[in-house]
């Protein structure tokens, strides 16, 4: 009887509104370090040929130790994204999973990782990305990050200002840009993480060539043109050759864009036919080719870490295994490489390995 005037008495009592947050697992893991949210408006990407904004937000993280310990600096490692990601990107959740941003909190403010600060750089395009380059086609992301975002951060944070204590890291189109940034800007950076990055080209790009040729012959009157016009009319609905389509062409505007901007394929759309010395603008710059002809752009790399799925869509893990292969014979100190099982998505449970390999190798 007691228990049944309970429940009566709960029934009439109004559930409790409150405003704010919901803090706590599942919906949140309160960080204890800080994500600092800063705004650059940036010269290098003012009148790109995409007219896309040249004020990109830009984020900090530091770690608690750098609260903990004010006199103290710290390494750095710059995070790039993937493929159509921007930076807010970094808070989705998968299902049963932290966000990438709490996984690195729960890494770095962990006693046993050397602590290190991480910026998570957008550098997003309406085309998808910019793979981290200086292109006609879509901007100078790669003076961005190097040229503005670098120098900022050491002057507005306690960092260790030298190329031995920062990296890049990154998934996919961001693993592709972690592993040619130090390349091309050794002065800069002296290591990197790259999961599932762009690399063999040939097997991570070639297979889609087929069905674009396909796509646009079937669907798009042969015309890129009818694509995006199409695309960008049906907002939130997509098609299974969306991908291939947009991939392909944001790389041609990255690879080998014409000098008014306009992106040139290595294949023509009519036949499907190669153009090779189109082609052989792509090839330049596939991380695997760039160490090979020049094995002196990783000189100053002094640990590099790769892994991919062993079942990856478009081959990386392969791909990353030419680029070791590539950069140990280029006498790169530490080169590590790991294979798991899983494919190219739903493997950010991944990326604070290789943030722990860089923040144990950028200590001083």
């Amino acid at each position: 009887m007691v228990q049944d005037l309970a429940r009566a008495g709960d029934a009439d009592r109004p559930p409790l509104l409150e405003r704010g947050r919901c803090e706590g697992p599942p919906w949140a893991h309160p960080l204890r370090g800080e994500l600092v949210e800063m705004v650059l408006t940036s010269r290098a990407l003012e009148g790109n040929h995409l007219e896309d904004p040249s004020r990109r937000p830009l984020w900090v993280y530091l770690p608690p130790a750098y609260r903990e310990d004010p006199g103290r600096r710290f390494p750095v490692v710059y995070l790039l994204q993937g493929m159509t990601g921007q930076i807010d990107m970094w808070r989705n959740r998968s299902a049963f999973r932290r966000t990438p941003l709490e996984l690195y909190d729960g890494l770095l403010s962990d006693p046993a990782t050397p602590p290190c600060l991480l910026v998570f750089v957008d550098c997003w395009t309406s085309l998808g990305g910019s793979q981290f380059l200086d292109s006609a086609g879509t901007g100078r992301y790669h003076t961005y990050l190097c040229d503005e975002v670098v120098p900022l951060v050491d002057r507005e944070f306690r960092t260790l200002a030298a190329s031995e204590h920062r990296a890049v890291a990154g998934k996919s189109s961001g693993g592709y840009g972690a592993m040619v940034t130090p390349l091309l800007r050794p002065d800069l950076f002296s290591a990197f993480a790259s999961h599932a990055g762009d690399a063999l080209f040939e097997y991570c790009y070639l297979p889609e060539f087929p069905q674009v040729v396909r796509a646009l012959r079937d669907s798009h009157q042969g015309s890129f043109e009818a694509f995006w016009g199409d695309f960008r009319s049906r907002e939130g609905t997509s098609r299974a050759e969306d991908g291939a389509l947009i991939n392909s062409y944001c790389m041609a505007a990255c690879y080998s864009a014409a000098a008014d901007g306009t992106p040139e394929l290595p294949f023509d759309l009519a036949t499907g036919a190669m153009r090779p010395e189109v082609w052989a603008r792509w090839l330049e710059k596939d991380p695997v080719r760039m160490v090979a002809a020049d094995p002196g752009r990783a000189a100053n790399l002094k640990a590099a870490y790769l892994d991919g799925g062993r079942h990856d869509e478009y081959s990386l893990e392969v791909g990353a295994t030419a680029v070791a292969a590539e950069l140990r014979r280029a006498g790169v100190g530490e080169v590590q490489i790991e294979l798991f099982d899983g494919g190219h998505g739903g493997i950010e449970y991944r990326y604070p390995e290789g943030i722990r390999f860089l923040a144990e190798r950028l200590a001083p």
